[in-house]
């Protein structure tokens, strides 16, 4: 039990250490990542292939911060729930920054990926809940 709460410590400190990087990434207006791996802000590096009409990048974003906060809050339901809303609505709040953010655009398909992303993890999660009971 002393172990998985001093796990549950780090992690709650990797999930607040990868959320404010994420919103860093999103409000840079720029590509911090294009210009660490291609030397160029105006580039994005992509990770696979677009699926559907869905960000793949943005989707592996919110799908691992999602799935980060739920091994941190996983002894705590109450809690893990207002995180999900959190990242529910801070995946809507970043991409639309991007309409005011200059050299950012908005897209439609990097909306779907954020949202879909942390509605996948939610469903995992609930599944996992009802197959444990």
């Amino acid at each position: 039990m002393f172990i998985m709460r001093k796990i549950r410590k780090y992690l709650d400190l990797f999930f607040k250490i990868s959320n404010f990087t994420i919103i860093i990434l999103y409000l840079y207006p720029g590509s911090i990542l294009g210009w660490i791996v291609h030397g160029n802000l105006k580039s994005q590096p992509q990770l696979t292939e677009d699926f559907l009409s869905l960000s793949s990048n943005h989707f592996y974003t919110f799908l691992s911060l999602s799935f980060i906060a739920v091994l941190s809050y996983s002894n705590d339901s109450k809690k893990l729930n207002y995180i999900f809303l959190y990242l529910f609505f801070i995946s809507i709040t970043l991409e639309l920054a991007h309409i005011v953010i200059p050299n950012r655009s908005f897209q439609f398909e990097d909306l779907i990926g954020n949202i879909t992303g942390v509605i996948i993890s939610y469903i995992l999660m609930k599944f996992y809940e009802f197959v444990r009971r």
